[in-house]
């Protein structure tokens, strides 16, 4: 079931950056980024404390955690991959998301005291490999732009502290709570970072791109990846960012069936080093355990 869960969570996640690259033919990366918080956070206030008035307030000791979880995990990381996906390829932003685990794994032995596993650590190498067999073609390219590689590197690393940062602090909250607040919290302070950034050259069309791209971030994206992705952090913060190695291989998928893109030998390889690390590294289980 885990694994189900685990592969289920990578292709939602991995089809982010492609609905955001529909976004962006019609307005600019924050203000598609600071929308779709906004809504979000909106659509799960409503639904958390209109509809359902059984969920909690944060306490009082709780609202530190959830404003630093909201800039981590919103305004830094998701504001800044928006921001880089102007820049460089959605193949290559899904390169980079198979970095967390590595940050993650550091992170979680010096802040958690949680052991890495040798059959982790060489797992991981494995997985990496092939996603850089992936995406060797982007960096022999002039799609790639050395700014955009650096925002989208904060970002990334952004979400890895956020993810330690999450299991460290422990809320006895639920996850939707978390992620209510997380989401409008980060969507708020976008807003001037936004105005700052992007008033020179703002734009805006409401056309299809814009709101089907919208629909699906948010909703699949900003209410239920989230939500998944707290269960799988609450069972396993390495485990958890392991999954992110599988992006690359399901955003290629999805590129051919919307973007009309091919897959070449590169990602074939890739794929193979990315299921043998994920095999090694004991997130798929070829026999059940019992």
């Amino acid at each position: 079931m885990k694994t189900v869960l685990g592969l289920f969570f990578t292709l939602l996640w991995s089809s982010a950056a492609i609905a955001t690259k529909f976004g962006l033919n019609s307005t600019t990366p924050l203000v598609l980024a600071t929308t779709r918080f906004l809504i979000a956070g909106v659509l799960l206030f409503l639904y958390v404390y209109l509809f359902h008035k059984k969920y909690p307030w944060p306490k009082t000791q709780e609202w530190r955690p959830l404003i630093i979880l909201g800039l981590l995990n919103t305004t830094i990381y998701l504001g800044a991959t928006f921001w880089a996906l102007k820049y460089v390829s959605a193949g290559l932003f899904n390169l980079f998301v198979t970095t967390n685990p590595f940050v993650v794994a550091i992170l979680s032995n010096i802040w958690l005291k949680r052991k890495v596993s040798l059959k982790e650590w060489i797992g991981m190498i494995v997985g990496g490999m092939g996603l850089v067999i992936a995406t060797c073609p982007s960096f022999t390219s002039n799609e790639v732009k050395l700014f955009g590689l650096v925002i989208l590197g904060i970002g990334m690393v952004s979400m890895a502290i956020g993810s330690v940062y999450f299991n460290k602090v422990n809320l006895n909250l639920p996850s939707i709570v978390i992620n209510t607040w997380q989401v409008s919290i980060g969507g708020v302070v976008l807003i001037p970072i936004t105005y700052i950034l992007e008033k020179d050259h703002y734009f805006l069309i409401l056309d299809f791109n814009l709101f089907v791209s919208l629909i699906w971030l948010v909703f699949i994206i900003s209410i239920g990846s989230m939500l998944l992705w707290f269960y799988l952090l609450k069972q396993d913060t390495v485990r958890a960012n392991n999954w992110l190695f599988m992006t690359p291989i399901f955003g290629y998928v999805l590129a051919v069936i919307l973007l009309n893109e091919s897959i070449t030998m590169f990602n074939i390889t890739a794929t193979v080093f990315v299921v043998a690390g994920l095999l090694i590294s004991g997130n798929i289980a070829i026999r059940p355990k019992r």
